[in-house]
């Protein structure tokens, strides 16, 4: 199915079916398990009929317990909750149903007088709350939206996966890494990404919360090279009023934004050893201790983290945690660079020609044949990162429809990456070769001038953080402009 007719295809499944349709496929429509929660017993039983005409297979419990035991061994697409089923009660029904089965859509219904407690549980997941004094048909008419959210989510999961899919590619290492994504992002499991700069493994761990239950809350992505290790630490756990200069009330932590959702935590391996520790807390015990403060807090966060660097040679040179490490590599993806996965080429092409004909008001189709051969040969030290922005420059570039040689970058028409050359003579005579160290320092040298002090440019075409680069300049005593 081509991409144009996938997005169609999310666009019709939002439209409603009746409860004899069928699928797309031919085969039957799912019909929606609903649960009806209440200890008044005519009262369940008024809301379930008012349901009836939907097509839900409909289950009613009427005790806490029953209520309990029934997701302990079931699921339900939704569960419509009477509150006072648990007013006497230690348990939280709506936490108990998220931890049991996150994708359940709850809809509560209380009396007016205890609308705080629904107000909580909407804070916790619920769907919607209802006050005990509406009719029966509006109850019906609510759990018939939240069947509808849970179509339309379904849908656009399918979409993403099926696009994210294309885009990989279908060599063996990529069918590898689809698979992985596919059986861990459903998951609550921590997530390393391993790979080169460049190779999407910011996409991927959108990818990955895209398509868990935490979908619809927050993802948040910190750069951990991007930030100095005191700034990094209040950052991520927060800090309170007087932690240190400048500190004038307390403030909220990222692993607080995200709490219900995931955290990206790129180039974990730039992390320093007292915010290793730190984060490993978060890992085992699912606390955070903001900076400054001796009480620490609950979170729940899936962590996705990823790095360029071999971890294992990091925890040899005790630079990286090997309790943090073993914590975070519980499921290992490894991106192969674009060069390795060529296949891929086209559909990322028109993708990125998609996305900037729609920037820059354009229509180019795609490139022509001596431009798909240079773009087949050049070898994208860059990854995909370079990649779009190669194909940005075409699409500003071009006239017309159709991408031509003269539209790409001078380094692709010539088939050279933009590497710096080391030449015989930068190497010296064979009799005063220079050391490593000294090779090093020639290289970011030559780098900062290439790329005109831009340390990003520079640390992106070295395959090394800002960080790194940075720490590097000030051993070989390097100035920055």
């Amino acid at each position: 199915m081509g991409m144009q007719a996938k997005m169609d295809a999310v666009r019709g499944s939002r439209t409603a079916r009746g409860k004899n349709d069928t699928m797309p496929n031919g085969t039957p429509e799912k019909k929606f398990k609903v649960l009806v929660a209440s200890g008044d017993v005519a009262y369940a039983h008024a809301l379930a009929h008012h349901m009836e005409v939907d097509g839900y297979r409909l289950h009613e419990c009427h005790s806490e317990a029953e209520l309990l035991r029934r997701f302990q061994r079931d699921t339900y697409d939704v569960l419509v909750l009477d509150l006072d089923l648990s007013e006497k009660s230690d348990v939280d029904p709506v936490s108990f149903v998220r931890r049991q089965n996150p994708e359940t859509q709850i809809v509560v219904i209380c009396e007016i007088t205890k609308v705080e407690r629904a107000i909580e549980a909407v804070r916790q997941g619920a769907f919607f709350f209802l006050p005990r004094t509406c009719q029966e048909s509006d109850v019906a008419l609510v759990v018939r939206k939240a069947v509808r959210s849970i179509e339309v989510s379904s849908a656009v999961t399918e979409f993403e996966q099926s696009l994210f899919e294309e885009l990989l590619g279908n060599s063996p290492q990529m069918r590898r890494v689809v698979e992985l994504i596919s059986k861990v992002s459903p998951t609550d499991s921590t997530v390393l990404l391993l790979g080169e700069s460049g190779t999407g493994k910011d996409i991927l761990a959108q990818t990955v919360h895209r398509l868990s239950h935490r979908r619809d809350l927050a993802f948040i992505a910190v750069n951990c090279a991007a930030l100095p290790e005191t700034l990094l630490e209040s950052e991520l756990f927060g800090h309170v009023r007087g932690a240190f200069t400048g500190a004038e009330s307390d403030k909220r932590g990222l692993f607080e934004e995200a709490d219900g959702g995931t955290i990206f935590l790129d180039e974990i391996g730039d992390m320093a050893l007292v915010t290793q520790a730190k984060l490993l807390r978060v890992l085992q015990n699912g606390e955070i201790r903001p900076v400054g403060s001796s009480v620490s807090r609950k979170v729940d966060v899936r962590v996705v983290a990823a790095t360029n660097q071999d971890l294992v040679e990091s925890v040899k040179q005790r630079t990286f945690r090997e309790d943090l490490y073993f914590r975070l590599n519980v499921i290992q993806i490894r991106i192969p660079p674009l060069r390795e996965r060529m296949d891929a080429l086209p559909r990322l092409v028109s993708f990125f020609l998609a996305r900037y004909n729609a920037k820059y008001g354009k229509q180019v189709q795609g490139p022509d044949e001596q431009a798909q051969v240079l773009l087949r040969n050049y070898n994208y030290p860059g990854n995909v990162r370079e990649l779009e922005s190669i194909i940005a420059h075409a699409v500003i570039l071009c006239d017309g429809n159709t991408v031509h040689a003269r539209d790409l970058p001078d380094h692709v028409q010539h088939g050279l990456g933009p590497r710096l050359a080391l030449t015989h003579d930068s190497l010296g005579t064979d009799g005063d070769l220079p050391t490593l160290v000294e090779m090093e320092e020639r290289l970011i040298r030559s780098a900062l001038e290439r790329y005109e002090g831009n340390q990003t440019e520079v640390a992106k075409h070295l395959g090394i953080s800002r960080s790194t680069l940075w720490r590097k300049m000030k051993e070989y005593n390097i100035n920055a402009g």
